[in-house]
């Protein structure tokens, strides 16, 4: 029997029983659309951490450390120690020297407060380099752009999620008091800029303890008084861009405001000439040190292959590394766990599914046993006969799966509509992602599924005394 000829007996015995094909079907539909949706929320957590990782200089990217400087706080694996050499331009000169090294950018964070009307916001100043500032990847809201390195101000960069983060002067009251985002245009208000958060603030107790101790003997004691400092200097400063997003989208930049890291050098150095700088490093006795020194530095290898190596070398010279190769290493095999849970869960569906295709077909085959036996007396072959089962089991399974992708798709696109910058669950993009080859993979394994369904029922079919079957009533 020729192939067309068991196509066209196979497609038409499924279309015989229209309603139990179709019944029979709805569950391999069922079982595919479960295990693509499933998969596909555990891809679309990986999608996010690439772009994460995008956003922090990519898989060639080195994080570079010393000792502590500044606000941020990094922290190593335990299996070295903390190191006592601090990050300077000596260091960027040392490690651009280095083979391999594409490029070696400084990083330097500091808590700052921002001032504009009747708020206050306390706010985690980062400067980066124009360079790794347009590496970062960031999505602007419209109009918005990077601080411009020429620009004679220091120009901010908001995060979309800063607003959180500024309270009310007099009531210290704020959004997560409120759940009522501040009265604020960060491209059209006046903002001013306090480097020193804790003069900011030191000066704010000692005007409220000066109010309060009014018509006392001024006698400054051991309150305190005796140390009160100026107030800091405030800047003017205007924000060039603000991250895309609302209250509820999160990325890798939602709770950062960026600089240029050289303006902002430029003008601690100048506030502070001859005196400690905040988060600077300082001798026994308080004085600051000749060099500046960086949070850490970027750096860039210009071959993936060379990571490893490069920051090995770089651990040698008395510094901590941190790349985000070993990151993703780990990360992967989390997302490999959690995919296969998820794909487990789904195919309990499709196990239902390949139980009913069995059923199906047990059920043709004891309605067709005369049919069998007068094929197998006209000389159909048993292998013919097998196939000729099998086939109706494939189109099945292949009918199933194609429909069930069509039916993941929709699914998917509900679930990322209503998780749209859903900055709860700390995803910047979809949470369902749903790549081809495993559309392909996913139609595959239910064609698979359907074949292996009907294995046994067609065996039984081939084993059909020819006799029997056309004397069965």
């Amino acid at each position: 029997m020729r192939w067309i000829d068991l196509l066209r007996m196979s497609s038409s015995n499924l279309k015989r029983r229209k309603l139990r094909t179709l019944l029979t079907i709805l569950g391999v539909i069922i079982g595919t659309a479960s295990i693509v949706v499933m998969i596909s929320l555990g891809l679309g957590l990986q999608q996010s951490l690439y772009r994460e990782v995008e956003q922090s200089g990519g898989m060639t990217s080195i994080t570079v450390t010393g000792a502590p400087v500044g606000e941020a706080m990094y922290y190593s694996d335990g299996s070295e120690e903390e190191s006592n050499k601090y990050v300077t331009e000596d260091t960027v000169k040392q490690l651009s020297a280095l083979e391999h090294v594409k490029s070696v950018t400084p990083t330097l964070e500091m808590n700052s407060v921002i001032l504009t009307g009747k708020y206050y916001g306390n706010i985690t100043l980062v400067g980066m380099t124009h360079e790794e500032l347009v590496r970062q990847n960031m999505k602007l809201a419209a109009g918005g752009s990077l601080p411009d390195p020429n620009s004679g101000n220091l120009d901010l960069v908001i995060g979309n999620l800063i607003p959180t983060m500024f309270n009310e002067k007099g009531t210290d009251r704020g959004y997560w008091d409120t759940q009522e985002l501040p009265d604020i245009d960060f491209r059209k208000d006046q903002m001013f800029l306090i480097l020193d958060q804790d003069a900011y603030f030191q000066s704010q107790s000692n005007q409220g303890a000066g109010t309060s101790g009014m018509g006392g003997s001024g006698d400054s004691g051991t309150d305190g008084a005796s140390t009160v400092k100026k107030n800091p200097k405030k800047y003017v400063v205007h924000a060039s861009g603000v991250i895309d997003g609302d209250i509820n989208t999160y990325t890798a930049n939602s709770y950062y405001v960026y600089c240029d890291i050289y303006k902002l050098k430029e003008m601690l150095q100048k506030e502070y000439a001859g005196s400690a700088i905040p988060g600077q490093p300082t001798t026994k006795t308080g004085k600051p040190y000749k060099f500046f020194a960086y949070t850490s530095l970027k750096v860039q290898a210009d071959d993936l292959d060379q990571v490893e190596n490069l920051a090995a070398t770089i651990q040698n010279l008395g510094y901590q590394t941190n790349t985000n190769a070993e990151y993703m290493k780990s990360a992967q095999k989390e997302f490999m766990m959690v995919e296969a849970v998820l794909g487990g869960i789904g195919a309990v569906s499709m196990l239902v599914a390949a139980i009913g295709i069995a059923n199906t077909m047990m059920m043709s085959i004891y309605e067709r046993t005369k049919e069998i036996g007068v094929i197998k007396v006209l000389g159909c072959s048993l292998k013919n006969i097998k196939q000729m089962f099998l086939l109706e089991a494939a189109f099945v399974g292949f009918g199933g799966g194609v429909i069930g992708n069509i039916v993941s798709f929709l699914l998917s696109a509900i679930i990322n509509f209503l998780t749209q910058g859903s900055g709860s669950m700390g995803l910047d993009g979809n949470i369902s992602y749903i790549p081809i080859w495993l559309s392909l993979l996913s139609i595959l394994f239910a064609t698979m599924v359907g074949m292996a369904a009907g294995y046994f029922p067609a065996v039984r079919a081939m084993k059909l005394s020819p006799l029997a079957a056309i004397r069965n009533e």
